[in-house]
C-alpha cells in the first residue's frame, strides 16, 4: 500500500496524543520521554505546517512541563546575558527558548487535560512566561546595544510571544502591569520607517501587533499607550514601504482609536489622515481594509474629525472601495459613507460621485452584513430630495423592498429607514 502524507501526519498526531496520555501525571514516564530525546522531537513537530500535528505536539510538551522549563531557561539566560552580552551562543539559546514559548502559546488554543485549570495559554502564563519575557523587550537598552540583528531577533520573538499571550483578554492587564508597554513603545520608536533590513522591520511589526492585542477593548491600556508616547511612532510607521509593517501600524491605530476620544485626537494631530487616505487607494486589500477601518473609528461620534477627514479628500477614495474585491473593505466603506452622510453638504456629493449604484448592487450580495451596511448608507442618503430621485433612478426601490422580507431585524430596520426617505418624495 502507498503511504500518503495524510497518513504520516495522522500517525504523527496520534503518536503525540499518545505521549500526552502516557505522561499525564506520571513523573516516571515524563523522565523516560526526556531521556530518549522526546522533547526535542516534539519541538520539531511545532514547525510542521499541519495545525493538528502542531496542537498535538504542543499539548504533549505542556504535559511534559516543558513550558515551565522554558520559562526557567529564559530567566536564567536573561541574567547571564547581562554579564556576558557578547556571547552569541547565549543569545541564540535565549531567542530559541522564547520562540518555543511563543509556539506553545500559539498552538495551545484548544486543548484539554494538559491545562486542567484552563487552556494551554493559561498554563504558559501561570508558569511565569509574562514576567520572564517582558524584560526582553528592553534587552537592547539594558546591555547598551540597539538595532543589531541578534538583539533584534530576541526582541522580535519577545514581542511575538507577548502578542500571542495578550490575545486572551484575561492576560492583558497582567502583561501591562509587568511593564510591557514602555518596552514596546521604545521598540516602535527605535525602528523608524526609513530603517532598512529584515530584522528592524519585523521588530516594529511584532511590537505593533502586541500593542493591538494588549489594547483590544481595554480602555485603560489604550490610555497607557498614549501616555507612554506610543501613538506618534505608530503614525510614523504608516509611511514605511514594508506592507506588513504598514498594516500592523494601521491595525494598532484602529484599536487605539476605537471609542477613545483622546487617542482619536492625538492620531489626527500627529498627521495620520493624509497617509491613511493614501492607503485607502492602495490595491493591497489588507492595506486599504485597515486604513478605512482606522478612519471609521476616528470619525465615529466625532463631528470635528469627520469634517477634517472630508476636507483632506477622503470621500472619493472611500467611494472607490465600494467596488473592492474585499467584502470587509466594502462593508467598512459603506458604514463610513453612512457616517459621512450626516453632513448635509456631502450627501449630494456622494451621489454625484458615484456611490449609489455600487451600494444598490451590494443589497443583492449574499453577505448579510454587507447588505446591512449598504442599506444603512442608502438610508442616510435618502434623507435628501435629490438623492431620493437618484436612488429610484438607479433601480434601488425593488432591492430595498425585498429586504423587508428577511428575518434579520437590523437589516429590515435599515431598509425600512431608506424606504421611509424615498416615500417622502
Amino acid at each position: 500500500d502507498v503511504v500518503t502524507l495524510t497518513d504520516v501526519l495522522r500517525t504523527t498526531r496520534r503518536a503525540a496524543d499518545a505521549v500526552t496520555k502516557l505522561a499525564w501525571n506520571n513523573a516516571d514516564v515524563k523522565a523516560l520521554i526526556r531521556n530518549i530525546n522526546g522533547v526535542e522531537r516534539l519541538k520539531q513537530l511545532l514547525e510542521r505546517r499541519d495545525q493538528k500535528v502542531q496542537r498535538a505536539a504542543a499539548g504533549a510538551l505542556i504535559t511534559l512541563d516543558e513550558h515551565e522549563n522554558l520559562v526557567r531557561e529564559v530567566k536564567k539566560k536573561t541574567d547571564e546575558i547581562a554579564d556576558r552580552p557578547d556571547d552569541m551562543r547565549l543569545r541564540d539559546v535565549l531567542k530559541t527558548s522564547v520562540r518555543w514559548l511563543a509556539e506553545l502559546a500559539k498552538e495551545c488554543q484548544t486543548f484539554n487535560q494538559a491545562a486542567a485549570e484552563g487552556d494551554m495559554v493559561d498554563a504558559v502564563v501561570r508558569a511565569g512566561a509574562v514576567e520572564a519575557i517582558v524584560p526582553l523587550l528592553s534587552l537592547g537598552q539594558a546591555i547598551g546595544e540597539e538595532c543589531t540583528a541578534s538583539i533584534g531577533d530576541i526582541e522580535k520573538e519577545a514581542s511575538y510571544a507577548i502578542s500571542l499571550l495578550a490575545s486572551k483578554e484575561t492576560n492583558q492587564n497582567r502583561i501591562a502591569e509587568a511593564g510591557a508597554l514602555p518596552g514596546l513603545v521604545a521598540l516602535l520608536q527605535r525602528y523608524p520607517p526609513q530603517t532598512t533590513g529584515s530584522v528592524p522591520t519585523s521588530v516594529a511589526r511584532r511590537a505593533a501587533d502586541a500593542v493591538t492585542n494588549l489594547a483590544h477593548e481595554n480602555n485603560g491600556i489604550k490610555n497607557q499607550v498614549r501616555v507612554e508616547g506610543g501613538i506618534p511612532p505608530l503614525v510614523s510607521l504608516l509611511e514605511t514601504k514594508d506592507p506588513k509593517v504598514k498594516r500592523a501600524a494601521a491595525s494598532a491605530l484602529r484599536t487605539l482609536a476605537f471609542k477613545n476620544d483622546d487617542n482619536k485626537n492625538q492620531i489626527v494631530e500627529c498627521g495620520a489622515l493624509p497617509m491613511l487616505i493614501f492607503m485607502v487607494k492602495s490595491e493591497d486589500q489588507l492595506i486599504h481594509y485597515e486604513a478605512v477601518g482606522v478612519i471609521g473609528n476616528l470619525v465615529h461620534s466625532s463631528t470635528h474629525i469627520k469634517r477634517r477627514v472630508l476636507d483632506e479628500g477622503a470621500l472619493q477614495p472611500v467611494i472607490g472601495l465600494l467596488s473592492s474585491a474585499c467584502p470587509e473593505s466594502q462593508r467598512e466603506a459603506a458604514l463610513l459613507l453612512g457616517q459621512f452622510a450626516t453632513t448635509d453638504s456631502f450627501k449630494v456629493k456622494m451621489v454625484q460621485r458615484g456611490a449609489v449604484r455600487p451600494l444598490i448592487q451590494m443589497l443583492g450580495n449574499s453577505d448579510e452584513q454587507l447588505r446591512e451596511m449598504a442599506a444603512f448608507a442608502l438610508g442616510r442618503l435618502a434623507q435628501d430630495a435629490d438623492n431620493q430621485v437618484g436612488i429610484l433612478h438607479a433601480a434601488g426601490l425593488r432591492p430595498l423592498l425585498d429586504l423587508l422580507d428577511c428575518d434579520k431585524g437590523n437589516l429590515q430596520h435599515n431598509a425600512a429607514f431608506a424606504l421611509y426617505g424615498l416615500a417622502d418624495n
